[in-house]
């Protein structure tokens, strides 16, 4: 089996860009959490989808994001081949790269396929 990367998610097709709106309190600690219960994908061995829950939990700092970006930048995942590690992995870099937060924590809860459930979190900065 091929090794997976960065650049097989972009080959599925582009990402649409995760837009941002000025931060208001910037100078101030809060937490948004955006969840996302109808993520789709494609598993990438058996061409079946992938349902899961996307958590976001962040503290901005300059800007925060804006959702209906954001839903648009998800639903470009429903039609991908990718490993559910990859999902929540690309998920955080490219909220890092466009938002710039203080702190980021995404979750995956992968529904129950083959037996199995599936729950990735990965963070910024990396603790």
């Amino acid at each position: 089996m091929a090794q997976y990367t960065a650049e097989h998610a972009a080959s599925a097709g582009p990402r649409p860009e995760i837009e941002c709106w000025p931060n208001q309190f910037a100078g101030r600690d809060y937490t948004i959490r955006i969840e996302a219960p109808e993520f789709t994908c494609v598993c990438p061995r058996t061409g079946l989808p992938d349902f899961a829950t996307i958590r976001v939990d962040y503290v901005p700092g300059e800007v925060c994001l804006e959702l209906k970006s954001f839903k648009m930048y998800l639903f470009a995942f429903r039609q991908m081949g990718i490993f559910h590690e990859n999902v929540v992995n690309i998920i955080l870099d490219d909220i890092v790269a466009a938002a710039r937060p203080r702190r980021l924590e995404v979750t995956g809860v992968f529904s129950v396929r083959g037996g199995l459930h599936t729950t990735v979190t990965a963070r910024y900065p990396e603790a």
